[in-house]
């Protein structure tokens, strides 16, 4: 009898090539850090020069972007994986409080980005006779979510993307999954809280209770928990892993914290 399959999920490839966006902070760093424990090659992007990323660039403007793949291709030689993982909170109000052009800005960031990103990685990841591509979106992608109508658009949006580049594109062997991240406790989802609290008039302490108790498991998770996602996925126990749209989350059960 032939010996079963045994495929590590906690190692990808080594010198696997990575380009991470918005690798600076946040859910981003520890994806960065989980990929090079795991024997990855990762070049990190940030719009925040103080993050010291191996480039700066916003992925909201085409110019900058096509300056950061140069970049890419001259440091890693190609590209394996795309981590399409930059994104911005946005405003919280009611729809008839919320400005236009902050609606347009946070798709600018969130869509348009992840958007102008992917399409010129995945020549690269053809040449590389083919690659996996993440959205970290988020559970606000998959769950109305009231007072953050621009983050909801982009992140319905992102996994929408992810489940129709994973179509497009498997015939190229290029893997695309989406990972939804919930509440990941640290100084964003303080940020979140206190807008939320500033749009809804109640108080922080409420607020962060209801969000601890949107989720079965009753309590924020770690960015580590994405990252250990994303290495799966990347990793050889991930190869027929494409088109799925993974919550990373404690099992939410509504996005509603008041």
């Amino acid at each position: 009898m032939n010996e079963p399959l045994i495929l590590e999920s906690g190692r990808v490839k080594d010198g696997l090539r990575v380009l991470v966006t918005g690798g600076g902070s946040g859910i981003g760093e520890s994806i960065v850090v989980a990929l090079r424990s795991a024997g990855a090659n990762v070049f990190v992007c940030d719009v925040d020069a103080g993050t010291n990323p191996d480039h700066v660039a916003d992925i909201a403007e085409e110019a900058e972007v096509e300056t950061m793949f140069g970049a890419v291709e001259r440091e890693l030689g190609g590209l394996d994986v795309l981590v399409n993982n930059v994104g911005i909170a946005g405003p919280a109000g009611l729809v008839d409080e919320i400005e236009a052009d902050d609606f347009d800005q946070v798709l600018r960031v969130n869509l348009g980005g992840t958007f102008r990103v992917t399409a010129r990685a995945v020549p690269l990841l053809r040449s590389a006779n083919g690659g996996l591509i993440v959205n970290i979106a988020s559970t606000a992608g998959i769950f109305p979510y009231p007072y953050r109508s621009p983050y909801v658009a982009a992140k319905w949006a992102m996994v929408g993307l992810g489940r129709s580049w994973a179509m497009e594109l498997g015939e190229d062997n290029i893997r695309v999954n989406v990972i939804c991240p919930g509440s990941v406790g640290g100084p964003r989802m303080d940020q979140v809280i206190q807008r939320e609290a500033n749009a809804t008039g109640v108080n922080e302490t409420q607020l962060r209770a209801g969000y601890e108790n949107q989720v079965s498991m009753r309590r924020f998770m770690d960015a580590a928990d994405v990252a250990g996602a994303v290495v799966y996925m990347a990793s050889p126990a991930g190869r027929h892993v494409s088109g799925q749209v993974l919550s990373v989350d404690g099992a939410t059960e509504s996005l509603r914290s008041s």
